[in-house]
């Protein structure tokens, strides 16, 4: 379920991340790895916080991603991060690859290995910070104001593609929001397809 698969140098110590789920409105703050590595009750959290909302799914989570999203977080000194995608089925993926360009078929969302993240401050630097590192696949969607990270083979690309975030969120983000403002738009949105599936909605709730 948790894995780790590169070899470059680890980083030691304790390391925490600061994230916001967009389309849950969920958290994650605190310690995910120790000396050891990737701690696991951390990794449980991880695991439930990152899973695929479309299918409410869990899958794998990935050591070396985590690591390279709190490294360039570290880099343009940026406490939290809101995340829009992480792990994908396959089927949740080859529904977005039909409907959406620039979601690839085989993406390392399917593995455990990538996010999707935005920042609300110093994204274009995080960019730049991303690619320097050379430690997998950095992807800059400026249009919708996000970068794809992940643990995968190293390589750059740059998709001026206004509203994929639609598709990956399942709300297109205003640019300039604050990080408070994206979540309470994503809470709203998360509990109108809650009382959607649960056939709550026509029955007087909002």
């Amino acid at each position: 379920m948790f894995c780790s698969h590169r070899a470059f140098a680890r980083p030691r110590g304790k390391r925490r991340l600061s994230l916001v789920n967009e389309n849950t409105g969920e958290t994650f703050d605190g310690v995910y790895r120790d000396e050891a590595g990737l701690i696991p009750s951390a990794a449980s959290d991880l695991a439930v916080f990152l899973r695929d909302h479309h299918a409410n799914r869990i899958g794998p989570v990935d050591l070396d991603m985590l690591d390279f999203l709190a490294d360039v977080m570290a880099a343009v000194g940026q406490r939290k991060a809101v995340v829009l995608s992480a792990y994908r089925t396959p089927e949740t993926n080859a529904m977005l690859a039909a409907t959406t360009f620039g979601v690839a078929e085989n993406s390392q969302h399917i593995f455990g290995r990538a996010i999707d993240v935005t920042l609300d401050r110093r994204l274009t630097d995080a960019v730049r910070a991303a690619r320097r590192m050379k430690r997998g696949g950095v992807g800059w969607y400026p249009d919708s104001h996000f970068v794809h990270l992940d643990s995968g083979p190293i390589r750059n690309w740059n998709l001026r593609l206004h509203g994929i975030d639609k598709a990956l969120a399942g709300r297109t983000l205003r640019h300039g929001r604050t990080v408070a403002e994206r979540a309470a738009v994503h809470r709203a949105v998360a509990r109108r397809e809650f009382l959607a599936r649960s056939g709550l909605i026509g029955r007087g709730l909002p």
